[in-house]
Parts: structure tokens; sequence; C-alpha cells
């Protein structure tokens, strides 16, 4: 019983960290949808930003959550004083160039998605989706790269620093806290996300993955400066 309890412990207070700001993304990504659907001016704003990407392609992707995965929290972060000066540059190249990947490969998601699944946005095609991205690829892709990335970036761009931290708590209950924190926000958000056209599918997420990514640092630095 001790066992379970300690394992079990850090899973629970990650979620219960992020209740609010789930709520508030998941929120976030409902108002945008609900504006497209009713507002006239809003629809047609964002059907601008879908054929941009459409024509853009996957360079739009890489690009723009290079921007808004990368660059904007990055700035905010520096503003804030959050990352030492000594690796401001180092810390500029890992955001940039992991958000952008990060773009090309969730855009790659969402079209497959729909080449499996069709374009529509029906309440099975939502769930397909939904249940594709968070119970494969989420499990299988998306956290594992993320939690070893942003690792290796916390221990200093140092392998030998990775170890070190691998000794003290182990991969898999890494892996079991983000990938719990992250069902519990991101479940919902996508839900919201692929009930949007495919074009504005990666849009959407680009803004819900910029508040994510700045409220993820300030509330693990929080924590960690308890």
């Amino acid at each position: 019983m001790p066992r379970v309890s300690s394992f079990f412990r850090p899973v629970l207070s990650a979620v219960r960290a992020n209740i609010v700001p789930g709520l508030f993304l998941q929120a976030f990504a409902l108002a945008i949808v609900l504006a497209y659907e009713f507002s006239g001016s809003v629809r047609e704003a964002l059907d601008f930003v879908g054929r941009v990407k459409v024509e853009g392609g996957f360079v739009y992707s890489i690009l723009a959550t290079s921007f808004f995965g990368g660059l904007v929290p990055y700035v905010v972060l520096t503003l804030a004083r959050r990352i030492p000066p000594e690796r401001r540059l180092k810390d500029f190249a890992f955001y940039l160039l992991f958000w952008g990947y990060k773009g090309f490969e969730v855009d790659l998601l969402y079209l497959s998605q729909a080449a499996w699944f069709g374009d529509e946005r029906d309440f099975i095609t939502i769930f397909s989706k939904t249940l594709v991205d968070q119970l494969a690829y989420g499990p299988l892709l998306a956290v594992p790269t993320q939690t070893v990335f942003f690792l290796w970036k916390d221990s200093g761009y140092s392998f030998a620093g990775v170890r070190e931290a691998l000794r003290k708590e182990s991969l898999w209950a890494r892996l079991i806290v983000v990938m719990a924190s992250n069902w519990f926000v991101w479940i919902p958000a996508v839900a919201i996300i692929y009930s949007l056209p495919v074009p504005l599918q990666l849009p959407l997420s680009n803004l819900v993955l910029t508040f994510w990514t700045l409220i993820l640092t300030f509330v693990s630095r929080s924590e960690t400066e308890k």
C-alpha cells in the first residue's frame, strides 16, 4: 500500500497543479471554436489564417509552431529573468528547433488523421481522432520526446546531467507524471481542436501551446522554489 501511494502521489500532485491552468486553456480553446461558429467576422479572419496555412504547408507549420511554442515563450521567460544569461543562446536555439520540428510532427498527425477518418466534424470523427492523438501519438511519441528533450535542456544540455537526474527519478516515473498532466489538459483540448476545420487545427493548437508552455514553466519553477 505505501508503494502504491508513493507511486500515485506525484501523479495526483501534477493533476492538481494543472486543474486551473487546464480549465483555462480548455475554455480558451472552446471560446475560439464558438466564436468561429457564431461570429461572421471571426470566421472570416480564421478562414484567412486557414488559407495561409494551406498555402504554406509544412513550412507554415514549422515556422508558426516555432514562433508560438518557441519564440513567444522564450521572450516572456527571458524578460521575466527565468532563463540564466549564460544559457540564453542555447535555450533560444533549443526552443526554436524543438518546437519547429514539433510543428511538422503535429501537422503531419492532423493531416494523416484527416486522411484516415475524413474531415467531417461529427462526434464519431472527433472521438476517433482524439483517441489516436491521446492513446497512441501522445504516449508513444509526443510525451516521451518532450520529456527527454526538456530533461536534457534542464540538465544544462549535459548527458551526464541527464543520467544523474534519472538516478534520482526514473524516466518511467517522469513519463507517468507528464502523461497524467497531458491527458487531463489535452484530451478535452484536442477534442475541441478537432472540432475546427482541418486547416485551423494547427493554428488553434499553437495558441493553446503558447499558454501551456508558459504555464508549465512558471508552475514548475514555483514548485521548485518552495
